[in-house]
Order: structure tokens, then C-alpha cells, then sequence
């Protein structure tokens, strides 16, 4: 499919003000109130932390289903990611499409990913550090992955080198093939 820049419905790109000195910089990673001037208007219950120790790591592309459906704020908190979320709500006219973003400790920028959003990423340096907030809480019996590198969705991870993957991201099901549980305007 295509990269639409970021004019896919729902996903937004947050940049928390930093304040510095000569000590470094403070930022607040989450201010409910400007989520919520931003449209972003989640109750958010799970903080996940995930470390990647070698670059070229991919992760996902996952989602997870109704009734547990989760929308994610992702963020890198050391080294650099590309982040990766794809439209997979059937009816959007962004279905199939993809948006990906550098994410890094240095740039401190956030996607918000709302439901009815496959996430995925892929480490662009060692020691790469990811922390998302979720809407609801893991629900393995609901978790669905997209093969991460699906000629359908044709994602430009960029400059990969040898890909670092787990059997189940190996394993996952291709987009042709794929039966999405989001309709667009319903769950999502």
C-alpha cells in the first residue's frame, strides 16, 4: 500500500515540550489535559517496557482485538526506533496503508496509536529502549500479528540490515490473507 505521510485518520504525532538548562532538559511524558486538547481523550491502564538489545530488531506488526482492543501512546526512551502503525480498520479509506515515524530518546517525539491500528517497529540502534502506554489491558486470546514484511503493505523499514525476529513474527499472517476484527467508525 502506501505511507500516508500522516494523514491517516486518528493516528497523531505528539511532541511533549522540553524545558533546558544547563543541567539537560525536564519533559512531561503525559499530561492527561493536553492529550485531550490534542483530541486524545483515553483513559489509559497498562505501561509497558520493552528493551531491544541489538539494532535491526523488528517487532510485530500486533494488534490486539475486540473486546480488548488497545490504543497506545509509543514512545523511545533511549536509542531510536521506526515506528510503524498500519490502518486496518475495514471501510477506512486508509485501510492497508501505513504510517512510520522515528522515534528516539533525542527527538522525544510520541504516536499516539488509536484502535484499529496494527504497531510494529523496527531498532535503529542497540540498546533501544520502547515505552507505550495501553488502553486496556493484554488479552492474549485477542493478540493478531501481520507479517512484518508483507509485500501488500510494502513498508520502507529503510536500511535493514540482517532483521532480528521471534518465531511468532516469523510465523505471522500475511495481509492478503488477513480478517480484520476493526470496521471503521465501530470499534475503532
Amino acid at each position: 500500500m502506501t505511507n500516508r505521510k500522516n494523514s491517516i485518520v486518528g493516528l497523531k504525532v505528539i511532541e511533549p515540550k522540553r524545558f533546558y538548562d544547563e543541567r539537560g532538559y525536564f519533559s512531561e511524558l503525559h499530561n492527561d489535559r493536553n492529550l485531550i486538547q490534542q483530541g486524545i481523550d483515553v483513559a489509559f491502564v497498562q505501561d509497558n517496557h520493552s528493551i531491544s538489545f541489538s539494532k535491526n530488531t523488528v517487532r510485530g506488526i500486533h494488534f490486539q482485538a475486540p473486546p480488548n482492543a488497545q490504543d497506545k501512546i509509543v514512545r523511545c526512551g533511549n536509542g531510536s526506533i521506526f515506528d510503524v502503525a498500519v490502518d486496518i480498520r475495514t471501510g477506512s479509506k486508509t485501510y492497508g496503508c501505513w504510517f512510520g515515524i522515528e522515534l528516539s530518546a533525542e527527538n522525544g517525539k510520541q504516536l499516539f496509536i488509536p484502535k484499529g491500528f496494527a504497531h510494529g517497529f523496527m531498532t535503529l540502534s542497540d540498546h533501544s529502549e520502547i515505552v507505550y502506554k495501553c488502553s486496556d489491558f493484554y488479552s492474549p486470546e485477542n493478540e493478531g500479528a501481520i507479517l512484518w514484511n508483507d509485500s501488500t503493505l510494502g513498508i520502507e523499514w529503510g536500511n535493514l540490515g540482517e532483521p532480528i525476529l521471534n518465531e511468532k513474527d516469523l510465523g505471522a499472517t500475511e495481509f492478503r490473507n488477513f480478517k480484520s476484527p476493526f470496521f471503521y467508525g465501530v470499534n475503532s
